[in-house]
């Protein structure tokens, strides 16, 4: 659960905050907006605003980072490490760099801040015994508003078979987001029932997921280099994502073998496509579906990105009224502006901006995606109440890593 129970709390709201007299029994739902360009802070509840208030967001040169984050800490008081010690009451991290929702006894209704979001006192107290670690934190720069989304490529819950394993086809490979963990695996072992069986399946509560669909990045497709090319008794190493003296080794063993020129960069479009031809894999994969919980991360595997060229933009999406007997689920998304520079879209071969900031943008970006039916159902018969799928072109920024969410930052386009 990212948020307690509110009923207790309502009362406790002080004239600050603005809220409804129509509230959901499970407060696991909320989601908390920030708008730097109205300098305000918005609970959502489903469809239903249950609070609001003012902020003072980061000033010019300190400007508060833009995009999804979570909860990552709570503490009733903490002193900030960057600036003298200055008193942060009730706070709630966001970054592990240091950006935090946290009390003060100066919110001017404009950006003041050295990039935290300062809260009213009475307010800052009540939102932080309404959330627990986890709890989404959308900062954007015009305001927005969560809509309700259906599409076929969203997750439905689904119960998992009360017994019996058997491997799919699927491969097994490391997942090794950050460093400092211990390799996950990235595909799956689907769950099918024993012929006759049929036990009842009793679920636990099981926290939510967090899921990040992005464009493959070296570090995916090295990965996938290493697994395929040790399939072909090419001898990569372990696979994890990095291009070390086996990796290259074997790249050029490879290369080689196929007549290609060993002189080139290591990896190329037409090395990949030798790669997976031989290894029998169709065309390389451009996307890249991940799974974190309890901010590690839990498996990830390839997935299939139609019109490349087009960009995705930057979605995300929250699943409510989760029924894991019933197989449904309720759907709110929000777009988020999120410019890409010359750079970046040179970088990932994107030769079109995505369309208009709407849902229905999201549902043109869900278009495009195809998930492989295994790894579908692993996620469906994990999710619960607050999963969430965010859709990105840029894949993991320096945010993500130990002890988070994906974070994804979003950037304005420049002033004409």
């Amino acid at each position: 659960m990212m948020f307690k129970s509110l009923a207790a709390s309502i009362g406790l709201l002080s004239a600050t905050v603005f809220t409804t007299p129509v509230l959901a029994g499970n407060g696991a739902t909320l989601q908390i907006f920030v708008s730097k360009a109205e300098q305000k802070l918005t609970v959502y509840d489903g469809d239903q605003i249950v609070a609001t208030s003012k902020v003072s967001t980061g000033k010019p040169g300190h400007t508060t980072p833009s995009g999804v984050f979570s909860i990552l800490e709570k503490r009733k008081y903490h002193e900030s490490n960057l600036y003298s010690n200055a008193p942060m009451p009730w706070m709630q991290r966001i970054t592990w760099s240091g950006v935090a929702l946290h009390e003060s006894n100066s919110v001017p209704n404009y950006p003041a801040s050295h990039g935290c979001v300062r809260l009213p006192g009475a307010f800052a107290k009540q939102l932080f015994s309404m959330t627990e670690r986890g709890a989404h934190v959308i900062i954007t720069d015009q305001p927005v508003e969560p809509q309700w989304l259906e599409h076929a490529t969203l997750f439905s819950p689904r119960l998992p078979a009360p017994e019996g394993q058997l491997l799919s086809d699927a491969e097994l490979r490391p997942s090794t987001i950050d460093a400092s963990l211990k390799s996950v695996e990235v595909a799956m072992a689907d769950v099918l029932p024993k012929a006759g069986a049929s036990a009842k399946v009793v679920l636990e509560e099981e926290p939510p997921l967090r899921i990040l669909i992005t464009r493959r990045g070296q570090r995916e497709t090295v990965l996938d280099v290493q697994a395929l090319l040790g399939e072909l008794g090419f001898d990569a190493g372990i696979p994890d994502g990095h291009i070390g003296k086996a990796t290259v080794s074997a790249v050029n063993g490879f290369k080689r073998w196929k007549g290609l020129d060993t002189k080139r960069e290591v990896i190329t479009a037409e090395f990949l496509g030798q790669l997976y031809k031989s290894a029998g894999k169709g065309e390389p994969p451009l996307g890249q579906i991940m799974v974190r919980q309890k901010f590690k991360p839990v498996f990830e595997a390839p997935v299939t990105i139609a019109h490349p060229e087009i960009a995705l933009g930057t979605h995300f999406m929250e699943a409510v009224d989760v029924d894991r007997y019933g197989g449904k689920a309720k759907w709110r998304a929000v777009t988020l502006e999120n410019h890409l520079s010359a750079a970046t879209t040179k970088r990932l071969g994107i030769t079109a901006p995505a369309s208009d900031t709407s849902v229905y943008d999201a549902a043109a970006a869900l278009d495009r995606i195809t998930i492989p039916d295994h790894i579908r159902h692993r996620i469906e018969t994990m999710m619960s109440e607050g999963t969430s799928v965010t859709i990105s072109d840029t894949g993991i920024g320096p945010e993500t890593g130990n002890g988070t969410d994906f974070i994804t930052i979003t950037h304005r386009a420049p002033k004409a």
